[in-house]
């Protein structure tokens, strides 16, 4: 059984990103920090809010001489600027009356549910005591290389792991724009459409950009999450970003899935894949286990009980999974009849 305190608010992810609170120097603005500890004073009556930004490396790489950008001299910028980002942080919120947490996370917080339950219980305690956590990925000690594990990918595992109201994704385009580059101001659907307009351009500053927000917004709506891609220009901007009245709103799938598949889906790291056959496919659309019988191949090396991704003969990812075996086991029972690769309830199709 997992149980928590009910909290009475609803909780908010804001994920601010690097050039959206930066100057050409790469120093974090403290014109735009002002204006959002403002915002966030107002909002926080309202929400649960998880602040996470991104800067750090920014306002870091300046003390390291003749910086090439390295990933080890991203690392050590990201260690010398997260307090220099804590500081400004505090120093405007503090005549709020707000308090702020340094929260420095990785990517296996997310993937073992033990230390992600650990990590929701953290989080539960600075909003039982009106502090906000201000996150950032623990770069210094970080397995993965940072352009593999963004901080719009940390936000959207926040948010589909707190069930936050909303996701909100702060950006200097200002929206999702279109080919004659005007804010979309509703996305009902992430098609081909879509799709067409997304480029590859991102930030000098930092390492996301559209693609990396839209394939964030992907995963949260189908996950039942609403994302905003909003800028933070004007007055009240992010509150009239929740009202609908800034940015491109990307509308959530309804989703009953339950806490732990939601986690299963969005925070797992899948070592390893399963494809299956048409048959398979139609059996897992129709809620039914996956059974060894519908597996053609086995990729990756994976422990019985860790995640796995599900793809069918063109490739496509289609689900997670838990497997029951681990993909040495699984591979002498390929072809077995009745006998269940991943039950049901451990299944998320995507």
């Amino acid at each position: 059984m997992e149980a928590f305190f009910v909290m009475s608010k609803n909780v908010l992810v804001i994920k601010l990103g690097t050039a959206a609170i930066t100057g050409k120097n790469g120093a974090i603005s403290t014109a735009i920090v002002k204006k959002l500890a403002a915002e966030i004073a107002l909002l926080r009556k309202q929400y649960n809010i998880v602040l996470v930004s991104s800067g750090a490396v920014g306002s870091g790489k300046n003390f390291i001489h003749h910086y090439q950008g390295t990933i080890t001299e991203r690392k050590a910028a990201a260690a010398i600027g997260n307090p220099i980002l804590i500081r400004l942080y505090h120093k405007h919120l503090h005549p709020y009356g707000i308090t702020v947490a340094q929260a420095l996370c990785e990517r296996h917080h997310f993937a073992n549910r033990k230390q992600f339950l650990q990590l929701k219980e953290t989080f539960e305690t600075f909003w039982r005591h009106d502090i906000l956590p201000v996150v950032n990925e623990n770069d210094l000690v970080s397995n993965l290389e940072l352009k593999f594990s963004d901080n719009d990918e940390l936000a959207t595992l926040l948010a589909v792991g707190f069930n936050a109201a909303t996701l909100l994704l702060v950006t200097t385009a200002g929206g999702f724009l279109n080919d004659q580059k005007q804010v979309i101001p509703v996305v009902e659907k992430i098609d081909a459409g879509i799709l067409g307009y997304v480029t590859t351009d991102k930030s000098s500053a930092g390492l996301g950009g559209m693609v990396s927000k839209l394939a964030s917004a992907r995963l949260a709506i189908s996950l039942g999450i609403p994302v905003i891609i909003c800028g933070l220009g004007g007055a009240d901007a992010i509150a009239n970003a929740l009202k609908g009245k800034n940015g491109t709103q990307f509308l959530a799938k309804p989703s009953n899935l339950k806490a732990r598949q939601k986690w299963l889906a969005s925070g797992s790291i899948t070592p390893g894949s399963v494809t299956i056959d048409n048959g398979a496919v139609k059996a897992l659309q129709h809620k039914k286990s996956l059974l060894t019988v519908g597996i053609t191949q086995i990729s990756g090396k994976f422990l019985k009980g860790e995640a796995i991704q599900i793809k069918t003969t063109e490739d496509e990812v289609i689900g997670v999974a838990k497997a029951r075996f681990s993909a040495t086991e699984l591979q002498q029972k390929t072809g077995e009849k009745n006998v269940i690769a991943a039950h049901v309830d451990d299944i998320v199709l995507l």
